[in-house]
């Protein structure tokens, strides 16, 4: 990855090391440290939600922004820069600001604690430890209002994100999964895509190439997403009910906006975990972050186990690399493929 550009006035950091110069990452960890927009660079938004707590997700969502543009700027001559922006919403409360359309393309992570921040106050079961302010909240949901009304921006929810985004529409209610269903709810797991997902021009390519509507999913969450009743957004899956293939209650998958062609989402949401798409990337990028000291020795062994689990089924590997590419990683690279297309420079 290219040097830090040493202009701007938030916290640099390196997250992978790439062989193009063209491409940068800047964490923003405090409202108003956000830099300015760059000539020539088109600017994609991370929404980080965890808190300052350990992760992979983050790590994951930057690595696989960072990669894909490096893929589609390695094809189209005089492709523009590409600067991911990480922004520390929770602990921070740094939000996305600035001219409206500046991020074409936003990302929201997983993170922990209830959905709601009135109820982390850091000692609760559902806060996980988390004790934070609402100071964030308002600022974020009018960044959402914004999203919503801009059909040059696209946003994905994932996990904690996809609540809020629930919570900030009204279309659906976030409870804690209770002991009757196995509480907080791990590991791979089945979904069920809707028929409104099977008529659709995107998700009816995933039920094609996944053999069906049921798909897997890498979980962990601790709440179900009830649907309101509320018709503002298209829901595309729900998790898998008490009989195996058969749709649940709760829903795991919705759309609020579909692009301009008509074809993929432009504001969706999902409450499993896409980003976490290949055990090898995972394992490497958990080692990088044990070296820079940002997650402990049990954090590292509790997601080993799991990759080990993931590993014991060929299958669902398979099916997880379906449900990321179709839920992340594909809608991501139309887009970004756009994005460089139009802003290439001219005469290249």
């Amino acid at each position: 990855m290219a040097a830090a550009l040493s202009a701007a006035p938030a916290i640099l950091v390196a997250s992978q090391v790439y062989d193009d110069p063209g491409l940068h990452y800047v964490r923003v960890e405090r409202a108003g440290d956000e830099p300015g927009p760059l000539p020539g660079t088109v600017d994609l938004a991370v929404l980080d939600m965890h808190h300052g707590y350990p992760n992979l997700g983050h790590e994951s969502i930057v690595d696989t922004l960072l990669d894909i543009a490096r893929q589609e700027r390695a094809h189209l001559p005089g492709a523009p820069d590409v600067r991911v922006l990480s922004y520390d919403v929770r602990a921070g409360c740094a939000v996305p600001e600035g001219l409206p359309g500046r991020f074409s393309l936003v990302v929201g992570t997983g993170g922990p604690g209830s959905l709601d921040p009135r109820e982390n106050d850091g000692v609760s079961e559902a806060s996980q430890g988390v004790r934070e302010t609402i100071a964030w909240e308002a600022p974020l949901f009018r960044f959402f209002d914004r999203v919503l009304l801009d059909p040059s921006v696209a946003l994905l929810g994932i996990c904690h994100s996809f609540g809020l985004l629930g919570r900030w529409s009204g279309v659906a209610a976030s409870v804690l999964r209770p002991e009757a269903k196995g509480g907080k709810s791990m590991g791979v797991k089945g979904n069920v895509l809707t028929p409104a997902a099977l008529e659709h021009p995107w998700f009816s390519g995933f039920a094609r190439a996944n053999g069906g509507e049921v798909f897997r999913v890498l979980d962990s969450r601790l709440y179900d997403l009830i649907p309101t009743g509320v018709k503002t957004a298209l829901p595309l899956a729900t998790e898998e009910g008490p009989v195996p293939e058969t749709p649940g209650e709760a829903v795991t998958m919705l759309e609020f906006s579909r692009d301009a062609d008509g074809v993929g989402p432009r504001v969706w949401g999902v409450n499993f975990h896409p980003e976490i798409g290949d055990q090898g990337k995972q394992r490497v990028r958990m080692e990088r972050l044990a070296e820079r000291g940002e997650v402990t020795a049990e954090w590292v062994e509790e997601r080993r186990r799991a990759l080990d689990a993931w590993d014991a089924s060929e299958s669902a590997e398979r099916g997880l690399q379906w449900t990321s590419s179709f839920t992340f990683e594909g809608p991501v690279r139309r887009i970004l493929a756009r994005l460089l297309a139009e802003r290439r420079r001219p005469g290249r």
